[in-house]
C-alpha cells in the first residue's frame, strides 16, 4: 500500500493577508506526516504529528492560536481515532495545553475512556507529566482582538467562527491502516464549557480500517446534528467515491440544517478527497511523491516533495 496523507486548516471565508500563511502551514503539516509515512511509521503518529504542527502555528485555530471564550480564556478540543480496531481517545475544554492532539492519544492509548473534559483532563495530564503552559502563552494578538470585537452590541460570535482554522489530518500507512485526528479552540466567544464536534467521535473525526478515514470542520453544531463524519463514511460503505460522498454529506448539512463547513478524507484503498461548501479550506494533500494543496473551490495546485521545500 502506498502511504497517503490529507490535512486541513478550516473551512470557512479567509482573509487575503493569511490566504498565504494558512496554505503554507498546511503544506509544513503534510511533509510531515509523510516524512514519518514514507519512512514506514504508522497512521497515528503520522496525522498525530501532523496536527501538532498546526496547533503550533498561530495561523490557525487549535493550540497557539486558539480562539477565546466569553470570559477571554481558551479553551481546546481534540480527538483521534485509530481505524485498526475503532479506539479513540478525545479531550475537551481543556486549557494550558500547548498541544491537545497528544493529550488525547494519551486518553486512548493509558485509560479505558473515549474522551475526557476540563478539569478531569487536566488532572489526567498532569499525571502523565504533560507539561501547563501559561494560558496567555496560547493566545496571540488577533485571537484577543476578534475577542474583543465580538464583545460589541450586535456582533455575531458564531458567524464569526467561520475561517478561524480548526485544524485536521488523515492518512493511511503502507500497512494499510487508516487514522484521523482534528483540534480546535472552538468557536469565538463561546460560553465557557462549550464543546462542539471535534471532540465527538462520528462528528469531528472517524477512522475505521473497513472504509476509511476522515476529518471535518465547519459550524460544530450543525456537524454534530447530522454527525458528519460517520455519514459520509456511511456514504463510502454503500460504494459512493471519496468525492461523491464528502459532496453528499455536506449538501446533506446544508439542506437539512443550513450547516456549512468541510471535510478531508482517505478510504482504504487510498483514493481521497479535500471538499467543502464554504467560501475556502486550506488543504493539502502527499500521495506517490506529489503534494497537491489549494484554498479555494476547483483549486488544486501538484508539485513534486522535493520542489515544495
Amino acid at each position: 500500500m502506498k502511504p497517503v496523507i490529507v490535512v486541513h486548516g478550516g473551512a470557512g471565508a479567509i482573509r487575503k493577508e493569511k490566504a498565504e500563511g494558512r496554505c503554507s502551514g498546511v503544506k509544513r503539516a503534510a511533509l510531515r506526516g509523510y516524512d514519518i509515512l514514507k519512512n514506514g511509521g504508522d497512521a497515528m503518529t503520522a496525522v498525530e504529528e501532523a496536527v501538532v504542527v498546526l496547533e503550533d502555528d498561530p495561523q490557525f485555530n487549535a493550540g497557539y492560536g486558539s480562539v477565546l471564550n466569553e470570559e477571554g480564556e481558551v479553551e481546546m478540543d481534540a480527538i483521534i481515532m485509530d481505524g485498526r480496531d475503532l479506539t479513540s481517545g478525545a479531550v475537551s475544554a481543556v486549557k494550558c495545553i500547548a498541544n491537545p492532539i497528544k493529550l488525547a492519544r494519551l486518553v486512548m492509548e493509558k485509560t479505558d475512556h473515549m474522551l475526557l473534559t476540563c478539569n478531569g483532563a487536566s488532572l489526567f495530564a498532569k499525571a502523565q507529566g504533560i507539561p501547563e503552559v501559561p494560558g496567555e502563552q496560547l493566545i496571540t494578538e488577533y485571537s484577543r482582538a476578534r475577542w474583543k470585537n465580538n464583545l460589541k452590541p450586535g456582533s455575531n460570535p458564531v458567524a464569526s467562527q467561520f475561517g478561524l482554522g480548526t485544524v485536521g489530518a488523515v492518512a493511511i500507512d503502507s500497512q494499510g491502516n487508516v487514522a484521523s485526528a482534528t483540534s480546535t479552540g472552538g468557536i469565538t466567544n463561546k460560553m465557557v464549557g462549550r464543546v462542539g464536534d471535534t471532540a465527538c467521535i462520528g462528528c469531528g473525526g472517524y477512522a475505521d480500517n473497513n472504509v476509511g478515514a476522515i476529518s471535518t470542520t465547519g459550524h460544530g453544531e450543525s456537524i454534530m446534528r447530522v454527525t458528519l463524519g460517520r455519514l459520509i463514511l456511511h456514504y463510502m460503505e454503500k460504494g459512493m467515491c471519496t468525492e461523491e460522498a464528502a459532496d453528499a454529506g455536506l449538501s446533506y448539512m446544508k439542506t437539512r440544517v443550513d450547516g456549512y463547513g468541510g471535510v478531508i478524507v482517505v478510504n482504504n484503498t487510498g483514493e481521497w478527497a479535500a471538499k467543502f461548501s464554504t467560501e475556502q479550506m486550506s488543504w493539502a494533500a502527499i500521495k506517490d511523491g506529489q503534494l497537491q494543496f489549494g484554498l479555494y473551490t476547483g483549486e488544486n495546485n501538484t508539485v513534486p516533495i522535493d520542489a515544495s521545500l
